[in-house]
């Protein structure tokens, strides 16, 4: 028996070699819709809001993305993956500024305090995250231990988000 160096079938050796842009782009936007746990109808939203807005469309939809509420509790390290974050907050474990917020799409904007709800300090869960967390990780997120919070500062720059980009989403 030999080996051939090409897949089996009719068409094994005419397999076309270079990706077509909009398979490119499609990777692109299944792999941020993945990664965010955004589904479809939710990401053309954000992406027509994105598109209304002033500046770089894409960047301006990476930062909508990551000022959700969900991607913001797991960048401060309350919850190990986004899933977790979204159902930490989908289970009124997360306060806004003081108040209950149970939706994971809220946005959240510079300035706003998001923390553990003061029931919820002692879950196993958010404690393990917290344990082995670098809070100093992201510029853009201020960490409070005393009050098992932090503060929204600003939005993403495109530095950050570029470099997002480049290299695979955390």
């Amino acid at each position: 028996m030999s080996r051939r160096n090409f897949p089996p079938g009719q068409h094994g050796n005419n397999r076309r070699r270079k990706q077509s842009e909009y398979a490119i782009m499609l990777a692109e936007k299944q792999k941020a819709k993945y990664t965010y746990g955004v589904l479809e109808r939710q990401f053309r939203n954000l992406f027509e809001k994105a598109a209304k807005a002033e500046g770089i469309t894409g960047e301006v939809l990476l930062q909508l993305l990551e000022s959700r509420l969900d991607n913001v509790v797991f960048r401060l390290g309350i919850a190990p993956t986004r899933a977790a974050a979204r159902q930490l907050v989908g289970h009124k474990h997360i306060t806004v500024d003081g108040q209950v917020v149970n939706i994971p799409s809220f946005q959240v904007k510079p300035g706003m305090i998001v923390a553990v709800r003061e029931k919820s300090k002692s879950l196993e869960v958010i404690e393990a995250a917290l344990a082995g967390f670098n809070h100093s990780k992201y510029p853009w997120i201020e960490w409070d231990e005393a009050q098992k919070g932090g503060k929204f500062l600003q939005l993403r720059n495109s530095q950050s988000l570029s470099c997002t980009l480049r290299t695979k989403i955390i």
